[in-house]
């Protein structure tokens, strides 16, 4: 069963502006491997901006926007080579989908000048409900 449903798009020039402009931005928002995995692209921002749109997507999934104590850095985003992105949630972002028993669905795109997440919040059934969402991913 769906619990939420968020998406995100945010124009990677604005970020990279605000990013050269705070410095402390980056240590803020990105936990130290998204910055790594970023940083080791040949277009870092595109990527820090999907990362971007995905933590501001899966706040909107939950339903806490910036607030109710979920923080940017509960929301990594984890890639390896050979596989799509994936979520890791820790803190409030972590209780809030375990307490529901959930798992969440990403998938992120960038063109051009714009990066975007979509993300859906799936619950489990329980005492044998049916439902739920199919599908994951996409690329990054």
């Amino acid at each position: 069963m769906v619990r939420g449903v968020g998406t995100d798009i945010v124009v990677i020039e604005d970020l990279r502006r605000r990013m050269e402009r705070s410095p402390g931005l980056e240590e803020k928002v990105f936990a130290p491997s998204e910055s790594a995995y970023c940083r080791s692209m040949a277009h870092p921002f595109q990527h820090f901006a999907a990362r971007f749109a995905a933590k501001e997507a899966v706040m909107k999934a939950l339903g806490t926007g910036w607030g109710s104590g979920v923080d940017f850095r509960d929301i990594v985003v984890e890639r390896s080579p050979d596989a799509a992105p994936t979520v890791a949630l820790n803190g409030e972002a972590a209780r809030l989908v375990a307490a529901s028993r959930g798992r969440v669905h990403l998938s992120l795109s960038h063109a051009g000048d714009h990066a975007i997440a979509f993300v859906i919040v799936e619950t489990m059934p329980r005492n044998g409900d049916s439902g739920g969402v199919a599908g994951e991913h996409s690329e990054d």
